[in-house]
């Protein structure tokens, strides 16, 4: 899965060190949405566990809802071996609100792809919210939805 926000993060960060930069880093929403980001990409629920609450809830655009981090890991495996070479992208992310311990933000997203040896693809909208633990961000809801 691809998101091309790589581009459009920039964070300043000011630190004595090095590690304490990248660790005021990695505690930035931006930089949860460049990891969930190459986490997809690798299509390994390894990966991407971590950035998961155990409390998640995610709702596809076909209406299916999985509540909590094991119903996630199953809906997400499905996809990973269903969808080959997907390609996703998010644009028009949309912070609406921020702070130090949540932030919610809303995005369009397009995916494409090879199911059972057709081309696929669809797009809509998004909605997902973040947590923040001791030393990074987790998914706790993501809503997808159909182009508005």
């Amino acid at each position: 899965m691809k998101f091309p926000l790589t581009s459009l993060v920039g964070v300043m960060l000011v630190s004595s060190s090095p590690s304490q930069a990248n660790e005021q880093k990695s505690m930035e929403p931006e930089h949860f949405v460049i990891s969930y980001e190459k986490a997809l990409a690798t299509q390994e629920w390894g990966k991407v566990a971590p950035l998961i609450h155990p409390d998640c809830t995610v709702t596809f655009s076909n209406g299916s809802c999985h509540k909590g981090k094991t119903e996630v890991q199953a809906a997400f495996q499905r996809n990973f071996d269903a969808i080959e070479n997907e390609k996703y992208s998010i644009t028009e992310l949309h912070w609406v609100i921020r702070n130090k311990d949540f932030a919610v933000f809303t995005y369009s997203f397009a995916w494409s792809g090879v199911i059972a040896g057709e081309q696929a693809s669809g797009a809509g909208r998004g909605t997902s919210t973040i947590v923040r633990g001791n030393t990074s961000w987790q998914l706790v809801s993501e809503h997808l939805g159909p182009q508005a």
